[in-house]
């Protein structure tokens, strides 16, 4: 048995906070609904202290105004009760104010999805789309159950990217430090003693005294050099063609990572909006809109173009080449046997699994190649002073 905190409300609008035992969150929800409670979210303490203290509220935000308003109309409550339930509980002032004017817009007579359509800022198209098919057919708590576990699933794999950088990111300042720290401060002390001797100092000596001399007195080109490169880097990508042949570069010097990243989002998301009922050709346009990579949001547009010749998304996908071919063998089944949503999310699961591998293998890779970068630096370091010094200790006296 575990501990799991909860927020619930009940059907007058009171909330209801506290710790429930089960073995697992399903277990915690179900023992919540017995007690006449509606369950807004069920987390492990760890989770729920995370998600109260996170410093990135906005899209945290969103995923609990989906996942809330998903629980109340799964409890049956209309839609103004729903959201005017969560004006009245919502913590963050900006979400609170984004609930009372969706409130309002309705009231004014919008429907849901026109109401959140005058927010862009916090409600994407792909978000619109999937609401506004969930309120044709007349199940807007099941879509919005779905976009709920998209989100997560989309957080989950954005974490995972960001956890495993960490590292790297830490060894990558940790040694450019160290570096800078013996080139500015040990060094020129070695170089004063190594001038009042005298002495004929041995070549790598000589370069590290050099460079150290040109680091300390010429410091301030790397910071210009970094902000004109900066300057021109965004200069060179401001035009639709500048951006589209950095993401062709990109492309091709972290292919894989960045293929499986994007199939894995394409799919997700076509997946999820079919399984919604949002019509073909408009998942497509909705799902492009989620591909980051110019290269390969480009040729969704061809795809879009064989389904309106009426020739289905597989045999376009295919003659585009920018899907892994086991994604495209699992789409053309997923298309032949009329289970299309079911294959695009499996697609999508398998990459985001594959993912998970290739990101950890990059890192893999690259912890060692800095750590060795570094001990090559500090040791040539460390070697030219060894040889200063043996030098010296070779001076008649």
């Amino acid at each position: 048995m575990a501990l799991f905190s909860y927020r619930a409300t009940t059907l007058t609008g009171e909330i209801v906070e506290g710790v429930i035992e089960a073995t697992e969150e399903k277990g915690a929800l179900d023992k919540l609904k017995n007690t006449g409670v509606i369950p807004l979210w069920v987390r492990p303490p760890k989770q729920a202290f995370m998600r109260r203290f996170s410093l990135k509220r906005p899209k945290g935000d969103l995923l609990t105004f989906t996942s809330e308003v998903s629980a109340l109309l799964s409890a049956g409550l209309p839609l103004d009760r729903s959201l005017t339930i969560l004006a009245e509980i919502s913590e963050a002032k900006e979400m609170k104010e984004v609930v009372q004017g969706v409130l309002k817009s309705i009231r004014e007579g919008s429907s849901f999805s026109e109401a959140l359509e005058k927010r862009p800022r916090l409600f994407s198209p792909l978000y619109v789309s999937m609401v506004r098919a969930g309120e044709a057919g007349g199940v807007l708590d099941v879509v919005l159950e779905k976009l709920t576990e998209f989100q997560e699933t989309a957080k989950e794999l954005k974490d995972h990217v960001l956890s495993s950088m960490i590292y790297p990111v830490i060894l990558l300042i940790t040694g450019g430090l160290s570096l800078v720290l013996l080139v500015t401060f040990v060094l020129p002390r070695f170089s004063t003693i190594f001038a009042e001797l005298g002495s004929a100092l041995p070549l790598p000596t000589q370069i590290l005294i050099a460079v150290s001399t040109g680091l300390r007195s010429y410091w301030w080109i790397m910071p210009l050099a970094a902000i004109i490169g900066w300057a021109f880097f965004k200069s060179a990508t401001r035009s639709e063609e500048g951006k589209y042949k950095w993401d062709r570069f990109k492309l091709r010097l972290l292919g894989d990572i960045i293929t499986k990243l994007e199939t894995a989002r394409f799919c997700r998301t076509l997946g999820t909006l079919l399984r919604s009922g949002v019509p073909l050709l408009q998942a497509l346009a909705n799902s492009k809109g989620v591909i980051t990579n110019r290269v390969i949001a480009a040729a969704i547009d061809d795809v879009s173009k064989g389904a309106k010749e009426g020739r289905g998304i597989a045999v376009p996908l295919s003659e585009t080449r920018v899907l892994p071919s086991l994604a495209l063998s699992m789409v053309k089944v997923g298309e032949e046997t009329g289970q299309l949503d079911t294959m695009l999310l499996k697609v999508a699961t398998t990459y985001e699994r594959s993912l998970r591998e290739a990101i950890k293998r990059f890192v893999g890779f690259f912890e060692p190649v800095m750590i060795l970068f570094m001990g090559l630096v500090i040791g040539f370091i460390v070697v030219s002073m060894l040889l200063a010094i043996f030098s010296i200790a070779e001076l008649p006296f």
